[in-house]
């Protein structure tokens, strides 16, 4: 069934999602510090040892997970279709996700658990599997507080919660072919994924100097004010930040951009995130 929707109906939607999709919050700054800091080691050691074509090959658990009325909704299929979308996206990662194994869960005290929930750190305790390189995803059917998906970021040395939250949430609907209108190719996963990664939104920035500052720590990606919003042709582009160089940007995965205009990850978002994955996860 097709959906018809005015424009003002489209335009509300957009901005909607738009403002409350992920809820994947900025590290503090003694974790950015962190961050930094393994991203420079990394990239150094990867220049004397490894090469850029390294493959990192990722295993990963999908776990679909429903309210009792909604079993059955979402199939094997669409998982696939999901890995395949992932394993495109970060081909310039060198990355390759291996779907060990699939879940399907019905509990409904689960399928609509919260961020920072207790129903999500028991459902976590219960589904996760693999180590901390491992990457789980929790495909929701009715992720609450409009969120679209959140994930965590990772640290140099989780505790045992620390393992057992690493992962990432995301609304069952977004997955390719999915219900959820303008955030159904399935890239919703491919932005929270950066986040497992290591990468921050594009709009990150100093709450007391907008428009300043080190921002998404990303060099070749515009300081900007605020998410993208409103669709990928030229009359939509924004200059949030106007004395900053640039215009926002519209078709990066760590936007918050409706799917059908996401389409890349910047070559220093791709420098970044492998060198955090090499130092933070693989092997680990």
């Amino acid at each position: 069934m097709k959906l018809f929707l005015t424009l003002a109906a489209v335009a509300a939607s957009i901005v909607s999602a738009e403002y409350a999709q992920c809820g994947t919050p900025s590290p503090s700054k003694e974790h950015r510090a962190i961050l930094n800091a393994a991203a420079r080691a990394a990239s150094d050691a990867r220049k004397a040892i490894f090469s850029n074509q390294t493959l990192r090959v990722v295993d990963t658990y999908v776990h679909v997970v429903t309210t009792s009325n909604k079993t059955g909704q979402y199939s094997q299929d669409l998982v696939n279709a999901q890995i395949r979308v992932l394993n495109e996206k970060y081909v310039p990662l060198n990355a390759q996700f291996n779907l060990a194994a699939t879940t399907f869960t019905a509990n409904t005290s689960w399928a609509t658990a919260a961020m920072g929930s207790r129903e999500e750190y028991e459902m976590k305790a219960a589904l996760r599997q693999g180590s901390y390189g491992t990457l789980n995803l929790y495909f929701v059917s009715d992720l609450p507080g409009g969120y679209l998906g959140f994930c965590d970021m990772a640290v140099s040395d989780p505790n045992a919660d620390g393992v057992v939250l690493s992962g990432c949430m995301i609304l069952a609907d977004t997955m390719p072919g999915g219900g959820y209108p303008y955030y159904n190719m399935g890239y919703v996963a491919v932005h929270e994924v950066g986040h497992w990664f290591g990468l921050m939104h594009v709009f990150e920035g100093d709450r007391d100097h907008p428009c300043s500052g080190p921002g998404d720590e990303i060099d070749d990606t515009p300081i900007q004010l605020r998410p993208t919003v409103g669709g990928c042709s030229a009359t939509t582009l924004q200059d949030s930040c106007p004395n900053q160089p640039g215009y926002d940007s519209t078709d990066n995965f760590m936007s918050y951009n409706i799917d059908e205009c996401m389409s890349r990850f910047t070559p220093d978002q791709i420098k970044r995130a492998t060198s955090l994955f090499d130092s933070f996860r693989a092997g680990k």
